[in-house]
């Protein structure tokens, strides 16, 4: 194993990792929220309504749907030709897509070549975000000592709240600052724009870390696959089966929250816009602090063991959360909000921590964007979905939970299963009761690949 790097080396690519995935996850959830009520009007008009709100989840699906094409193609940069220089490229590819989604022209000022344009734009942004955290996950962890790693992998599980938060509050700042025609017409744009100079500040923070010690031993021994997804694929095919459900609802959950909710908050239950912004928000704020509690808490009892209670919790609480938020008044539902970003944030904030341990370090970070990309591809339908099961079951209050307890329950099973097919631990370490629960409870999962 390669010797860690010197702390303040560490901390550097701590942070580097934290503000590119800052930058990936607000660029990304600048649409999601842009999705929920402005692109349908916007892009689609001739779709009607509903034709039009579902055109806006599946345009967010597309950017899903083709980040395995980036895993696979900065995952063989990232093993061939090293971390740093790899998410360079990734964090330029989405701030320069992002900014340009603030110049297009509206389906009024160009009829369907804006349409056009928002899509192959949405494309680029999948194929960033499928080389993105992969490699930002091993930069963080691979400058670190095997003992602190559970804990650097959850610095850019930060990303995606301070992205939630940013991203919100822009709209939030639009939408009490500015009225619906005044957003439509031309403020639209603002958010988009600013992931220029944030571009900026994240390339600096990049270019001066260094390449880390894992990479520079396997490259230096000359162990580098020469098709490391290929690599991968012959060696791990069952843990990268594996990988997808314990990356399901952390990812999920995220499009279920922060988007589908958001539209049925404000078309079904009555809620104001910024009144569920403000609650996400709230929710993003919480998740500040207790990424790094659960964070330091995996590296106690292990990166899978705190994946598999946060499932276990998000399970129990599905249900009751959709049943709550129908009576709720505004104090209810930042409560049910936080509730339903707290537990399956457990799942998120260890994912990076058990990804590492089961993937061969030559192979590595084709093998993080791979697994996650795929997860992504099945989250990226889940606002459409959950939308569908909402117009077949006219909107019962329950269809979301369908959603939320169906992706915890694969996690749930998926992370016990990961804690016995971890290839990056130390024989002496004591195997913590839930990891021996499912060593017995599950004889398929003493399977190694």
């Amino acid at each position: 194993m390669a010797a860690p790097s010197d702390p303040r080396v560490a901390r550097r690519a701590r942070w580097a990792s934290l503000v590119g995935t800052s930058l990936e996850s607000y660029d990304f959830y600048i649409y999601a929220y842009f999705a929920a009520f402005f692109v349908g009007p916007l892009f689609f008009d001739p779709l009607g309504g509903f034709g039009g709100t579902l055109a806006a989840f599946l345009s967010i699906a597309l950017a899903f749907v083709i980040r395995p094409v980036g895993a696979i193609l900065f995952g063989h940069l990232g093993d061939r030709l090293g971390r740093r220089t790899t998410l360079i490229v990734t964090v330029t590819l989405m701030g320069v897509a992002t900014g340009l989604i603030g110049v297009l022209p509206t389906f009024e000022q160009a009829g369907w070549f804006g349409a056009v344009l928002l899509v192959l734009l949405r494309l680029l942004q999948g194929i960033s975000l499928g080389g993105e955290w992969g490699g930002a996950v091993l930069i963080a962890t691979e400058h670190e000592s095997r003992t602190k790693r559970a804990f650097a992998a959850a610095m850019p599980q930060l990303g995606s709240p301070i992205g939630s938060i940013l991203s919100a509050t822009a709209f939030i700042w639009l939408t009490l600052a500015l009225t619906n025609e005044q957003i439509s017409e031309w403020a639209w744009r603002l958010p988009f724009l600013t992931a220029i100079p944030l571009l900026l500040v994240s390339l600096y923070l990049r270019i001066t870390v260094t390449e880390t010690p894992v990479f520079r031993a396997v490259a230096a021994t000359e162990r580098r696959p020469r098709v490391p997804i290929a690599a991968l694929l012959r060696a791990q095919p069952v843990s990268i089966i594996v990988a997808v459900g314990v990356a399901l609802l952390g990812i999920g959950s995220y499009s279920l929250m922060n988007t589908y909710t958001i539209n049925y908050g404000v078309a079904q239950l009555g809620f104001e816009y910024y009144e569920l912004l403000i609650a996400t928000t709230i929710g993003g704020l919480l998740q500040l602090v207790t990424i790094p509690l659960f964070g330091a808490w995996a590296t106690r009892i292990g990166s899978g063991t705190v994946v598999a209670w946060g499932a276990l919790g998000t399970l129990l609480v599905a249900f009751p959360l959709y049943y709550f938020l129908q009576f709720a008044d505004f104090g209810v539902l930042v409560a049910m909000m936080i509730i339903g970003g707290i537990l399956p944030t457990m799942s998120w904030a260890a994912l990076g921590g058990i990804y590492t341990e089961m993937f061969d370090e030559r192979y590595r970070y084709s093998a993080l964007g791979f697994a996650y990309s795929i997860a992504a591809v099945i989250s990226g339908f889940v606002p459409a979905l959950t939308l569908t099961i909402g117009e077949v079951t006219g909107n019962a209050w329950w269809h979301p939970g369908i959603v939320l307890a169906a992706m915890s329950l694969i996690t749930l099973v998926s992370a016990l299963i990961a804690v016995r097919i971890r290839v990056d631990k130390d024989e002496d370490e004591p195997a913590t009761p839930l990891a021996a629960n499912a060593a017995e409870a599950s004889p398929a999962a003493a399977v190694r690949d």
